[in-house]
């Protein structure tokens, strides 16, 4: 692990280290900090994003302004932090569905950017996201509105990716530091993506309690 990360593309402009890209429960929140810290780096969320701008939570954007609303702000988001960070971004579950966003990730990765799938079963993003929760996407039978979006995301996801990445119940920091290696990064923070290391400074957090409350479904 050789390489270190680089905060331009080939035209010189500011791009990512790397794009996390997945469905809820994938892990991308967890992951994209702790790949973040292993780098030295800024993880960038755009959900956060959208949060901060709408003045809300996701929830209640979708709520009282609608889902096609939503996606305009998640467009624009998507779009600033390609073009803005030098960190990680972690997109929402469904941000690749835009054109504009697909478009914006295509560009990214011909400049030498890198788009990391998370990937993840049903039964463990089920733990993560809370499926009992109500949640926008998930009315009626959130397993199976999970599959449906699953389903018709994965092409899309996989067409996307440079790097897949299957996130099952693994420890985030050991989902990280195989991103790490497989992209020939430079590991700036060893005890931030060893779990054992990791726990004795502290850094360890529980997985599924954290995505319960933190993951949004869009």
């Amino acid at each position: 692990m050789t390489g270190t990360p680089s905060r331009t593309g080939a035209s010189g402009t500011t791009r990512p280290v790397a794009v996390m890209i997945g469905p809820p429960g994938s892990g991308k929140s967890k992951v994209g900090r702790t790949l973040a810290a292993g780098l030295g780096v800024i993880v960038r969320d755009t959900d956060t994003d959208i949060e901060e701008k709408a003045g809300k939570p996701v929830s209640e954007i979708f709520v009282d302004d609608g889902e096609p609303h939503f996606r305009e702000l998640e467009s624009a988001a998507v779009l600033a932090a390609l073009t803005e960070h030098d960190g990680v971004v972690s997109l929402g579950g469904g941000a690749v569905m835009s054109l504009a966003t697909q478009a914006a990730l295509t560009r990214y990765v011909a400049d030498g950017g890198h788009v990391v799938f998370l990937d993840v079963p049903l039964a463990i993003a089920a733990q993560r996201v809370g499926m009992n929760q109500a949640r926008p996407l998930l009315l009626g039978n959130p397993r199976a509105q999970w599959q449906k979006l699953m389903t018709e995301r994965r092409p899309t996801y996989e067409r996307l990716a440079t790097l897949t990445i299957v996130s099952s119940e693994r420890p985030g920091e050991q989902v990280a530091a195989e991103i790490i290696e497989a992209l020939g990064l430079e590991l700036r923070v060893p005890e931030l993506v060893d779990p054992k290391r990791a726990e004795e400074h502290g850094a360890v957090e529980n997985d599924t309690a954290e995505n319960n409350t933190e993951e949004n479904v869009t």
